[in-house]
């Protein structure tokens, strides 16, 4: 059971000692009625105005004039409750001036306790395959190097599938991301960031086929977590990343 807690996102221990919650009532002092009693008029005019975190979230991302900014302005969001239960916040990763930008998914629990996308087992095959075509995250020159974010910047509970609220909250924050790392190909790593940009899911059938995101060459491919769990789906990885070697070629 503790596995499966930590796993949740469980780890922490708030309390030295448990909570009797029966025993509260006979504790704590009862809350003194109010004085008056609201009418349904003054309960509409005390109502708060109903907030948009997509609306803010846009207006935040539009004020970061570059890639620190923005990653500051992410980090100080409140919307997202994601950011309750993640040890890190996690921005990017490579050389934001490459010519190639990944956007995967979400960060897991290795990514979570780095703080940096890509790191764990997936992470680590997915460094593989870019060196199979001569490409890093760390390369010395930005025609070899890559550039690494998420969709969403906190890991959800358990590894679970990002909700689409959690996706169009932060989907305003990933454009701008995009339009200011001004990469000449972006990769969509997976179901979520073809959700996110395309508003398609079905990366099975979407992958290997160029498309255009924000007015860039986007190529869909499939999860390297994925290839974890279906290593036959290498020989498919392979060909797309054949391809995208070739269109950085010029060819």
């Amino acid at each position: 059971m503790l596995a499966w807690q930590i796993e949740c996102g469980a780890d922490e221990a708030i309390l030295d000692a448990p909570i009797d919650r029966y025993g509260l009532d006979s504790v704590l002092p009862k809350p003194a009625a109010p004085a008056t009693v609201a009418t349904p008029e003054s309960a509409a005019v005390a109502a708060p105005t109903p907030v948009d975190p997509v609306q803010i979230a846009a207006a935040m991302a539009a004020n970061a004039a570059d890639l620190p900014t923005l990653r500051d302005t992410m980090d100080r969001f409140p919307y997202c409750e994601l950011r309750q239960g993640a040890r890190n916040f996690v921005f990017a990763d490579g050389r934001p001036e490459a010519r190639v930008m990944i956007v995967g998914e979400a960060p897991g629990r290795e990514e979570d306790l780095e703080g940096r996308p890509f790191v764990g087992r997936a992470g680590q095959l997915l460094d593989r395959m870019l060196e199979a075509i001569d490409m890093a995250r760390d390369a010395a020159t930005s025609e070899q190097a890559v550039y690494m974010t998420n969709v969403l910047p906190w890991r959800p509970p358990g590894n679970r599938t990002p909700e689409a609220g959690e996706i169009a909250m932060m989907l305003p924050f990933l454009e701008r991301h995009i339009a200011l790392a001004d990469p000449e190909i972006v990769i969509l790593m997976g179901n979520v960031p073809c959700q996110a940009l395309l508003g398609r899911v079905g990366i099975t059938r979407l992958r290997g086929q160029w498309t255009e995101v924000l007015g860039r060459p986007a190529l869909p491919m499939v999860h390297p977590a994925y290839l974890l769990r279906q290593p036959a789906a290498k020989r498919e990885a392979w060909a797309d990343l054949l391809s995208l070697k070739a269109r950085l070629l010029g060819q």
